[in-house]
């Protein structure tokens, strides 16, 4: 089993009796059903149902003392509590950064540890375990996994290859819908659970099966694409490069564009360089651009 290091991320720590139903009616995953050493993919949205954060919720058990962790991106910590105290109104909630914790992210085999809290990533099975740990135990919690530690670019190419988007590299926080970043493909919305900020924009997208863009898993035959970039068909701009690994990356694209694209057969490349959709990547252009089309 390999283990990196994501020195990108941050824990924050939610407590009070009300914890749970406070954040049950703010995000978008169901905090009400956790159970002690769960973890829900959720994300706290804009009013009009934009991403302001994605990020993993975890029960702590008593011997924990209790309360919610959120394992967020570390650039966004800070503005996370802030919005999560605005929201806090008069509810007797604590909301606290833990900078003693880090977070670790384990994959290609199974394990524990009593060094800290360690949890399945609830959006693929395939990217493995994710454990949070006291910093300076790091070295020891990786050993008591029985993993080999790495660096941090292995586990993003574990996750390209798997075709999951990374927030502020795949997608722009505050400028994207949950649909265009996958969130309701890696179970980080909830469709069943009652309101929360932002719910009526994303039932809306996902009743009219209409989401404009989407996170896609690309390949390449030579070295990778630069993020950033624009990706085209032809001489139309449908999309945007993301993250990268060898020859496999996401990209942020146009459903209707291209489906036009494959449709006419007009290939699809970034700075000069061929793109490729990866897996099931064009039936889901084609069959969505249909759905948009008969709507």
């Amino acid at each position: 089993m390999k283990a990196a290091l994501l020195t990108d991320r941050s824990v924050l720590r939610v407590t009070g009796e009300p914890a749970r139903g406070f954040l049950h009616n703010l995000v978008t995953g169901d905090i009400e059903t956790l159970a002690p050493g769960d973890a829900r993919y959720a994300a706290l949205l804009t009013p009009q149902g934009k991403i302001i954060a994605d990020f993993f919720v975890i029960e702590a058990g008593a011997n924990e003392g209790g309360g919610f962790f959120i394992d967020c991106p570390k650039a966004l910590a800070d503005e996370l509590a802030q919005k999560l105290n605005f929201y806090k109104l008069r509810a007797k909630v604590t909301i606290q950064s833990i900078d003693t914790l880090s977070v670790l992210a384990a994959w290609d085999g199974d394990g524990s540890t009593d060094y800290g809290l360690v949890y399945h990533d609830p959006r693929l099975a395939a990217l493995g375990l994710r454990a949070i740990v006291p910093t300076d135990l790091a070295s020891e919690a990786v050993a008591d996994l029985g993993a080999t530690l790495v660096d941090a670019s292995d586990y993003d190419a574990h996750r390209i290859a798997l075709g999951v988007p990374r927030g502020g590299v795949d997608f722009i926080y505050g400028d994207t819908f949950p649909h265009d970043a996958d969130l309701d493909k890696l179970n980080g919305v909830d469709f069943k659970k009652g309101c929360y900020v932002g719910q009526e924009v994303v039932s809306r997208v996902e009743h009219r099966g209409t989401a404009r863009n989407r996170v896609v898993a690309v390949a390449f035959d030579e070295h990778p694409a630069q993020d950033g970039i624009a990706v085209m068909a032809g001489d139309k701009t449908v999309g945007t490069m993301g993250s990268s690994a060898g020859k496999q990356g996401l990209a942020m694209l146009r459903v209707d564009r291209v489906a036009e694209a494959i449709d006419a057969g007009t290939p699809l490349s970034a700075g000069g360089i061929t793109l490729t959709l990866r897996d099931s990547a064009v039936a889901d252009f084609l069959a969505a651009a249909r759905v948009k089309t008969a709507g």
